[in-house]
């Protein structure tokens, strides 16, 4: 009887310790994922967006008939 109180005991210690480590390493990886995920949305992707605007208010103001002579070469058709 006291044998099997003791194995109780054990296996539940051992259950625990198994628990919390398991706990431990899922809260790392939610931290870490959340970390990047939150550098990614508020660091990098403000700079994209203005980069990307940018380019496209630069690309407005360049003129249809800006085709360089290799492109229009091209276009027609010719080699």
């Amino acid at each position: 009887m006291l044998g099997t109180l003791l194995t109780f005991f054990a296996v539940g210690i051992i259950t625990l310790i198994v628990v919390g480590v398991a706990l431990s390493i899922v809260g790392t990886v939610f931290s870490i994922a959340f970390g990047l995920a939150g550098f990614l949305l508020f660091k990098v992707a403000p700079i994209l967006l203005l980069g990307w605007l940018v380019l496209k208010f630069l690309e407005r103001r360049k003129s249809v008939d800006s085709l360089t002579a290799a492109d229009r070469k091209w276009l027609e058709g010719g080699s």
